[in-house]
């Protein structure tokens, strides 16, 4: 993915800021990052900066529509730059791995719930669960020989 932060910032109307490049990039490089592991490599090119500050660039850029916010549960919010598109996640459920999944039958809302309650559906989002490739391969090779 080719993020340029400062075209980005400037078509939502945001300051171009070291910190909103920063988290930018941040994102670009490590898609599904809590905002402590932002904020660590963040803290790699601009050291001053502040939890508080990654938090408050994380708020902006997802208020724009710049990032989006997800939370599987028992995991803190993970952000990403991949938006406007509905796709969806896969998340191992022993090692934490996120990893992004198409839309499940090609356009949004993607599902159509049993009963809408009358609201006008604008999207759905999906969390498949289950175990990534690499633990199960670990599981595999950690097992008791029979």
């Amino acid at each position: 993915m080719t993020t340029d932060a400062r075209e980005m910032l400037a078509s939502a109307g945001l300051r171009i800021t070291a910190p909103r490049v920063t988290v930018i990039d941040a994102l670009a490089d490590h898609p599904h990052a809590a905002a402590d592991a932002v904020f660590a490599k963040v803290s790699e090119t601009l050291p001053r900066t502040s939890l508080q500050a990654v938090y408050n660039v994380l708020g902006d850029l997802t208020a724009r529509g710049l990032a989006r916010r997800i939370e599987p549960a028992g995991s803190p919010a993970l952000y990403e730059l991949r938006v406007g598109d509905n796709h969806h996640h896969l998340v191992c459920h022993v090692c934490g791995t996120v990893v992004d999944v198409d839309c499940v039958t090609g356009h949004a809302p993607c599902l159509t719930p049993s009963d809408d309650h009358g609201f006008a559906i604008a999207e759905a989002e999906v969390t498949f669960w289950g175990v990534c490739t690499a633990c199960r391969e670990a599981a595999v090779d950690t097992a008791p020989a029979q």
